[in-house]
């Protein structure tokens, strides 16, 4: 039947579901509960969300934020219909960058847009997201689900996420007196994490794999559910390594631009680091991508963290206490590079070569 001008609208017909969207706050009310922690009650439903610095114990905190997204692995997690993994990258990618300015993640809330909500799909996704909280002790204690019919497809979503920490006021990092001889530990990464997923999923679409084909660098799990792989989160054994040590000078979080781009963002202009690429535990994911896509060991860097996610800079005086602590924190580090001076040449370099 042709519809009148006279007829009545409603916002169902223009596509936007409230009922839908209703649903969903049901379905994700006790994941969110579930990252309740001191400053925060972790309920929704209101206009905003209050946290007080106070009841979590603070004396006098500088604010530290950050901000991040997944990037277009979700468009893996879109096509295999594998939901519940990407939240926690999403957790990830903001909790590792407030803890590498020695920040104590406090609270996080998310920005989940698609065309049709699916309440199912997007309950699996705050799953994800609420337990990446609970895995960095932050409280989830807000989001906006947007349904917007017409921007993107049916089936397609995309995730932001915002993380607010705390430190006590002199306790930032990195630190001023980051000097030439400092040693340089990497912490292992669990995969690709969020970053370089345009390059994997052309690599993935060259080879002509299907998302539930085994893994070609691994044959126990299918390709969708290796590459989904969560990013690992760092924030509780580096707060354990903290306050057991007042040696790391700075952390660095390997994230897109790889270690030339990340490195020198928390380092005193005049050094640099000096990586040794034979002590770097290529993982096979990095192995596969390098050989499959013909990428050179450069761009390798640049554009993955090929094993290790997580850098700590510590004073060489003190580097078997810090490895010490880092390792009873549950992390496993190795000593992959020292401090330079780089003068005028490039604030990374690099000896020997990536196990590609």
């Amino acid at each position: 039947m042709t519809r009148g001008f006279n007829e009545t609208l409603t916002y169902a017909d223009a596509g936007v579901d409230i009922d839908a969207g209703n649903r969903m706050v049901e379905l994700i009310k006790p994941h969110v509960r579930s990252t309740r922690r001191r400053g925060a009650d972790a309920e929704i439903g209101g206009f905003g969300a209050l946290f007080d610095l106070k009841a979590a114990g603070f004396v006098d905190p500088i604010l530290v934020a950050a901000n991040d997204g997944v990037g277009t692995k979700v468009k893996i997690a879109i096509e295999s219909g594998i939901h519940k993994t990407v939240g926690i990258d999403l957790v990830a990618m903001c909790v590792n960058d407030l803890i590498v300015q020695g920040a104590e993640p406090l609270f996080f809330l998310d920005y989940y847009a698609t065309g049709k909500l699916d309440p199912l799909a997007g309950a699996a996704i705050v799953e994800g997201i609420a337990a990446g909280c609970c895995e960095a002790g932050c409280a989830l204690i807000g989001g906006e689900t947007a349904e917007m019919p017409g921007l993107y497809a049916e089936g397609d979503y995309d995730l932001a996420g915002f993380a607010v920490g705390a430190a006590e006021r002199g306790h930032l990092l990195p630190r001023d007196d980051i000097a030439v001889g400092d040693v340089v530990f990497g912490l292992p990464s669990s995969g690709v994490h969020s970053n370089g997923f345009s390059l994997v999923r052309r690599i993935v679409a060259r080879e002509r794999l299907a998302w539930d084909a085994p893994a070609p660098f691994n044959d126990t799990r299918s390709l969708a559910e290796a590459l989904l792989t969560p990013t690992r989160i760092y924030v509780k054994p580096l707060i354990a390594a903290l306050k057991a040590t007042a040696h790391i000078k700075a952390l660095a979080h390997i994230t897109g631009g790889g270690f030339p781009e990340n490195l020198p963002r928390v380092l005193p202009k005049h050094v640099g680091i000096a990586l040794d690429l034979t002590k770097i535990p290529v993982l096979p994911v990095f192995r596969w991508l390098a050989r499959s896509g013909g990428i050179a060991e450069a761009e390798m860097l640049r554009t993955f963290n090929c094993g290790i996610g997580m850098i700590v800079v510590a004073a060489r005086a003190a580097a078997d206490e810090v490895a010490s602590a880092l390792s009873h924190a549950g992390e496993a580090p190795l000593q992959i590079g020292e401090v330079r001076d780089a003068g005028a040449g490039p604030r990374v370099t690099t000896s020997g070569h990536l196990a590609l």
